[in-house]
């Protein structure tokens, strides 16, 4: 039953990117338009959002299941549905385009997802600093 649970939460992570990849798909285009004295300028917030929950989303995994594999699924995940949704469909229609910002969010979220899925997950102590104090070490 074990083994079951632990490809079913495997199973779940690698879903979880594939959400994140969908959902920010289209998210990742929004963006807010200042003016400054010297011009207008757009800051892309829809594209650090995602990058930032896709982030969270990749170290909450490799610690949730104390292994760097959870880290590395959602992150396939992610990678595999922002390839389908930046792939033209049937109709000729793009969610993600070749624009500047969209090839930031798709490098940025590489880059920046596969260094979060490689940082090591480090053990917890199995006891505290007053537990060891008690027992003389």
């Amino acid at each position: 039953m074990t083994r079951l649970v632990a490809i079913a939460r495997m199973a779940g992570l690698l879903v979880l990117g594939a959400v994140i990849g969908l959902l920010g798909a289209f998210v990742q285009a929004d963006r807010e338009v200042v003016e400054f004295p010297w011009g207008l300028t757009a800051i892309p917030w829809g594209a650090i959002v995602v990058i930032v929950v896709l982030i969270a989303s990749i170290r909450g995994a490799a610690w949730a299941v104390r292994t760097r594999l959870g880290g590395w699924l959602v992150f396939l995940g992610w990678v595999l549905s922002t390839i389908a949704m930046a792939a033209e469909s049937p109709s000729g229609d793009l969610a993600i385009s070749g624009g500047g910002r969209q090839m930031t969010y798709l490098l940025g979220g590489v880059i920046l997802g596969a260094a979060a899925a490689t940082f090591p997950v480090f053990e917890r102590p199995s006891h505290t600093i007053e537990e060891s104090s008690l027992d003389g070490h």
